[in-house]
């Protein structure tokens, strides 16, 4: 279960998102918010962290919450949350689809673990999935789960979502995700079953994913192509 905050904060960010709080004006008070959300101040300051964290507000001393976010043409993925595919594309507005093209079992050898960061001899579930904004292949996943961490994973939970799997069925608590975000070039793969157009470079997101008990559950290479998409992510300068 989600803590009370982090609610909190998803519902002020989708009424950032949708409008209903714009650009260059203030969110409630802090004393408004808790009566709205039945709440304490500490609760509602965790979730103004948050925001503040991923860019949506700045807090200004003596005039209130100011909100700093403005919405891009693109589909936007925050690097700093954790959100399934669906969550991504419903806040961003999208028809989403999921196409699995591959699952299959492998154990990892020694080349396998040093570009996964699995242990060799680990059982794996390797994937490959395509994701649809719109009736538009956009990216393809590449993916490797521990199978001992997600027993009874199919196919058909894949094209719906993993993460709601593990955590609604297997009870999972997902916690930590470290990203790298890279470019790279187009592969025939990649062209096989994604939308490119004329692109022959990709943006890639390279995700190392850890549960509640800092056990690596999933190493995720994403391929996206790059003009439909912008990866946000808010930098604080530390004095």
């Amino acid at each position: 279960m989600r803590a009370i905050y982090y609610n909190i904060y998803e519902d002020l960010r989708d009424k950032i998102l949708e409008g209903q709080y714009q650009y260059q004006t203030f969110l409630p008070s802090e004393s408004k918010l808790t009566n709205t959300y039945a709440c304490s101040h500490n609760t509602v300051r965790k979730a103004l962290s948050v925001l503040m964290l991923h860019g949506f507000v700045q807090p200004i001393r003596g005039k209130g919450v100011l909100v700093i976010y403005r919405p891009d043409r693109r589909a936007n993925f925050v690097l700093g949350d954790i959100e399934t595919f669906k969550e991504a594309a419903a806040r961003n507005g999208l028809e989403a689809q999921t196409k699995v093209l591959k699952f299959e079992r492998v154990v990892a050898d020694k080349a396998l673990a040093g570009t996964t960061g699995f242990t060799p001899g680990d059982t794996l579930l390797r994937l490959e999935r395509v994701r649809m904004f719109d009736g538009k292949a956009l990216i393809r996943d590449i993916n490797y789960f521990l199978d001992s961490l997600l027993p009874g994973l199919t196919p058909r939970i894949a094209e719906n979502s993993i993460y709601a799997y593990a955590e609604d069925v297997l009870g999972m608590r997902i916690v930590t995700s470290n990203r790298t975000v890279t470019m790279d070039y187009a592969t025939a793969e990649d062209r096989a079953c994604m939308d490119l157009l004329d692109f022959d470079m990709l943006a890639v997101v390279t995700n190392h994913t850890f549960n509640a008990q800092g056990a690596m559950f999933e190493s995720t290479q994403s391929r996206h192509r790059p003009d439909y998409f912008t990866f946000h992510n808010t930098a604080v300068r530390g004095y």
